[in-house]
């Protein structure tokens, strides 16, 4: 797959009171730092509950990982809530995003959904009778 180039993109939204950010592409040495200024930008604007859509990215590496564990604690640090959209098969055959954060052990750091209606649901739901 040389000389392939995969756009890298990330989309901005609302859905209740949560902010949204879409990420899709190769999260990278070269793309990561545009990640770490949107959910700078995010936070700087008021928006502490923040849901990372990666159900679209390729490939992330070490840098990559290095942004939403920074992501994870500047939003901690200010009272906020992150939670990661990575679906079990998502991006061609299964999260890319998934397997590097498992096999850095890092992945129980993350309040991981499935899919935007879970990430965005209600928490903590009221306890039924």
């Amino acid at each position: 797959m040389k000389g392939v180039v995969v756009a890298f993109n990330v989309t901005g939204g609302e859905q209740g009171q949560w902010a949204v950010l879409q990420v899709s592409g190769e999260l990278d040495l070269v793309t990561s730092p545009v990640l770490r200024q949107r959910v700078h930008d995010e936070v700087a604007e008021g928006r502490h509950s923040l849901v990372l859509d990666l159900s679209e990215v390729l490939f992330c590496d070490s840098s990559g990982v290095g942004v939403l564990i920074a992501s994870r604690r500047l939003i901690r640090s200010c009272q906020g809530r992150l939670r990661l959209i990575l679906p079990a098969q998502g991006a061609v055959d299964g999260s890319h995003v998934n397997r590097v954060l498992g096999a850095l052990g890092v992945r129980r750091l993350f309040d991981v959904h499935p899919d935007l209606a879970s990430a965005t649901g209600d928490e903590p739901r009221p306890l039924s009778a």
